[in-house]
């Protein structure tokens, strides 16, 4: 028998179609992903980031779903009712202790929802209060940071695009405004910025927000963006010198598409994770703020007035102080937390 290899003659079996088995054994591919998935996977895999997300939702989730039920307000004053005197009872009550109107209740057999951090020295429920306060300080810091993260971006697109004497300009700018003092340059515009705007805004629908609010959110689109921009400027910097830019340059395409449609969507990881990092920054401002009779508005709650308040009565009730800076610590951490988790996955750097 003549060897198949000098053959002249056709092996039809090499021809014949391929079983499953020996595709999946000849063709083995990685199932398609996209970088985003990538980087979820690899968050994922970090279990304190995804323990600190985890803890970030249940205590958003907290502070505006449970005062949707909870039978007490965060303003209302417990041991006052029209036409009645005033039971002093209420307050300053400690945890799981009731007044005087409400052990009757008890004894005539109602049920009285307990108090479970007790009350302040104006008899308002203090659990309450803690959680419109955790509410206030997340909603702050959410859209500061959003407020940073607009500024930021546009300018710095702006001047890494640009370039030139655009680029000279800018971060001439933002030289000068890195070498103000942060912190006292945001207690005097603070102060400042809420007696100016208190006559302003009465009348108003923004004087539910009230005046230090808004005053504290123009404090971080003055001084907090330059940051972000510097962050921006040089991701385009380096964005700008490639292939697609140019071939969009030779297109015809604005410069305002390029940055919107190109360069913008591929540094957007660090925009996210950056976006991330000054949450917890503007939690903490927004405190000691509110810790120094700057931040909200009374009788509106928030952790850093809570702790404020609570010096008065430190020697007698310190819990009221303790809780409020544990709460804040929680918050700061986890969010810290989660956003070196974000920066570990879907920096490009970090993973090359």
């Amino acid at each position: 028998m003549a060897d198949k290899k000098f053959t002249m003659h056709v092996d039809v079996d090499a021809f014949l179609p391929a079983t499953d088995e020996e595709k999946a054994y000849m063709v083995q591919m990685r199932p398609s992903s996209t970088f985003f998935k990538d980087g979820v996977k690899r968050l994922l895999k970090n279990k304190v980031a995804t323990v600190s997300f985890i803890l970030i939702i249940l205590i958003t989730l907290t502070a505006i779903i449970l005062p949707m039920f909870w039978p007490y307000s965060y303003d209302a004053q417990l041991g006052i009712q029209p036409g009645k005197p005033v039971d002093a009872s209420f307050a300053n009550l400690k945890p799981m202790e009731y007044g005087r109107s409400e052990l009757k209740r008890i004894e005539d057999g109602e049920k009285v929802f307990p108090h479970l951090f007790g009350t302040d020295s104006a008899g308002r429920d203090y659990f309450i209060r803690i959680v419109y306060g955790t509410r206030i300080s997340l909603a702050v810091g959410f859209f500061a940071s959003i407020i940073v993260l607009i500024i930021g971006m546009t300018v710095g697109a702006i001047s890494g695009y640009c370039g030139g004497k655009v680029d000279l300009v800018i971060m001439r700018i933002v030289d000068i405004i890195y070498s103000l003092p942060d912190m006292l340059m945001v207690i005097l515009l603070s102060s400042v910025l809420g007696t100016v705007l208190t006559p302003l805004i009465e009348g108003t629908v923004l004087a539910k927000i009230g005046s230090n609010i808004i005053s504290l959110f123009i404090v971080f689109a003055v001084l907090y963006w330059v940051s972000m921009s510097r962050l921006i400027r040089g991701q385009i910097l380096s964005l700008r010198e490639q292939e697609y830019v140019l071939a969009a340059r030779a297109a015809g395409a604005s410069g305002s598409w390029i940055i919107r449609k190109h360069l913008i969507p591929n540094c957007i990881s660090v925009v996210i994770i950056s976006t991330a990092l000054q949450i917890p920054n503007a939690i903490f401002t927004e405190s000691y703020l509110s810790f120094l009779g700057l931040g909200v508005n009374a009788p509106m709650p928030s952790l850093g007035s809570l702790a404020s308040d609570a010096l008065n009565g430190i020697t007698s009730y310190p819990y009221r102080l303790v809780i409020p800076a544990v709460v804040i610590s929680l918050i700061v951490l986890s969010l810290n937390l989660f956003g070196d988790g974000l920066r570990d996955a879907f920096d490009p750097k970090l993973n090359a």
